[in-house]
């Protein structure tokens, strides 16, 4: 079965991608939720004319993601957290917490736009975040033991 997305879909596709899926999926799920349409011809032909004038927007879009995604690369993130024996955190660090980070240095990113494994230790990791389904960028912050 064919489909148009109406949105984002996680392990699927992005807005307005045309894809493939099995019926039931289709038929059950993706259309009842109001996240896919059926791609019929005349659907497809809407969809190319609405991709057609929206190019322009797209590519300022894009634009403003990767001077964002730079200024993301240029900063440097500690976040603190209580330490217990050794290196082991009480608790942990995740998205939340690096997004409550980024928005003290003055970029609001949302919090489902990060992806990291959930950190327990101090040192430095890595997160991927999502700006646009163009730009991706790998953040490099460190864990440190939070002063007493």
């Amino acid at each position: 079965m064919e489909l148009i997305l109406k949105q984002d879909v996680e392990n699927l596709g992005f807005k307005d991608d045309v894809v493939t899926v099995k019926n039931g999926y289709g038929r059950n799920f993706l259309i009842p939720q109001k996240q896919a349409i059926i791609a019929t011809v005349s659907a497809k032909k809407v969809l190319a004319e609405n991709l057609k004038q929206r190019a322009f927007k797209e590519k300022r879009i894009v634009d403003e993601a990767n001077v964002v995604a730079e200024a993301l690369k240029a900063l440097e993130i500690k976040i603190q957290a209580k330490v217990g024996t050794g290196d082991k955190l009480f608790g942990s660090v995740n998205n939340i917490d690096l997004a409550a980070a980024l928005e003290k240095e003055g970029q609001a990113i949302d919090k489902k736009y990060i992806t990291l494994t959930t950190v327990k230790r101090l040192g430095k990791y890595t997160a991927a975040i999502r700006l646009h389904r163009d730009v991706n960028v790998d953040l490099e912050f460190d864990v440190i033991a939070q002063a007493n």
